[in-house]
């Protein structure tokens, strides 16, 4: 598995740029994954309270493991960047 930055020229102001995740092995070999930087989530809520759903879970539902792949990702964009 490799990422991949895409820069966004006229994107939002907090959006960095897109990764694309790509995928060398089976099952997903050939497949790529677009992703914000930001760690996309879905906002949900009623009236001005708003909560935010995080698209990246863990399957066995440990927060620990999200926070080392975000950490990882946000760890290759820095390194990206001062290449």
């Amino acid at each position: 598995m490799r990422v991949q930055f895409v820069e966004k020229v006229n994107g939002p102001e907090r959006l960095v740029c897109d990764a694309e995740v790509l995928f060398d092995e089976d099952p997903l070999a050939g497949m790529k994954l677009d992703v914000y930087v930001t760690f996309p989530s879905r906002a949900f809520g009623a009236g001005t309270e708003r909560k935010y759903f995080d698209y990246l879970r863990s399957a066995e539902g440990l927060s620990a493991e999200v926070k080392r792949v975000k950490d990882w990702i946000l760890g290759e964009y820095r390194a990206s960047r001062a290449a």
